[in-house]
């Protein structure tokens, strides 16, 4: 697809419309502010519930069909924002699992660690978690940035303790900071092809590059191939890399169970999670 836009001259764009949620935009416009300093330690929570006959629909719950598991359908959106906030880590290492779903081959469980200089992250993706907890945590050296929003500054004691209440002058500072942003009009999909449409008439580069979708793809990639190999993986994958290709992948990832049903279609309402809690 790179190589599309370079030789066409058309414009890439790859969809990742948590990009354009006032409180991730927020979120990321702290920690480039530098008002809390560096980052420490990441948690990321791409934490969903699925019963167990989510996976009887025909094309899920197999590595050709769906292409992975929670780690791929579920968690691409919180990997993607790892990624804009902190870049590519220099190493990951994962363990998948499937705990609950053995009419399904792909996983429906992940821990990652993902390693940058002077900091690491973890990144946890599961369809396996009641109440759908999701989180982006950033501990930082002067403070603890996140969404679902929050900030908490705390302040040490002479033997190191924390004090019991937090350092509300950086709450107020950050308030402060965020009230001064420019509004976001659109928000989400909207936002996102609000964007796209103004790249195309403008002829200025969308925000959300061919170059930002590789990057979250390399990711899971890579701790796809930590968790199949029981190894660390180093960034960035080189292309004789196995797990560089999808058919790679699928050679090389583990089948936890064989797929038991393939139903057409499901009755029920779709959910998207808790990810909206607490937006500000």
């Amino acid at each position: 697809m790179l190589k599309a836009r370079d030789e066409s001259g058309k414009k890439l764009s790859i969809i990742a419309q948590n990009r354009f949620r006032l409180p991730v935009r927020n979120l990321k416009a702290l920690l480039d502010s530098g008002m809390a300093g560096k980052v420490r330690h990441v948690t990321v929570n791409s934490l969903w519930f699925r019963g167990h006959s989510y996976y009887d629909l025909w094309w899920r719950g197999t590595w050709e069909t769906e292409g992975g598991g929670c780690t791929l359908n579920h968690a691409v959106h919180h990997i993607d924002m790892l990624g804009w906030m902190m870049g590519t880590p220099e190493r990951i290492t994962s363990v998948l699992a499937n705990t609950g779903h053995d009419n399904a081959e792909v996983e429906d469980l992940s821990v990652s660690v993902a390693e940058y200089p002077g900091a690491l992250a973890t990144v946890t993706a599961s369809v396996v978690d009641h109440g759908e907890d999701q989180a982006l945590i950033f501990q930082c050296e002067k403070a603890k940035i996140a969404f679902p929003y929050s900030v908490f500054a705390s302040q040490p004691q002479p033997n190191g303790f924390p004090l019991a209440e937090p350092d509300e002058a950086f709450a107020k500072a950050a308030g402060d900071y965020l009230a001064k942003l420019p509004p976001v009009p659109y928000e989400m999909h909207v936002g996102q092809l609000e964007n796209v449409l103004s790249a195309l008439e403008n002829d200025t580069e969308p925000a959300i590059t061919g170059e930002d979708g590789r990057r979250t793809i390399e990711l899971i990639s890579a701790i796809y191939e930590a968790g199949s190999t029981r190894t660390a993986v180093s960034l960035p994958l080189s292309p004789d890399d196995p797990f560089y290709t999808v058919e790679g992948i699928r050679d090389g990832v583990p089948h936890f169970y064989q797929k038991t049903a393939s139903v057409e279609s499901q009755d029920g309402e779709l959910s998207f999670g808790n990810f909206r809690k607490g937006e500000k």
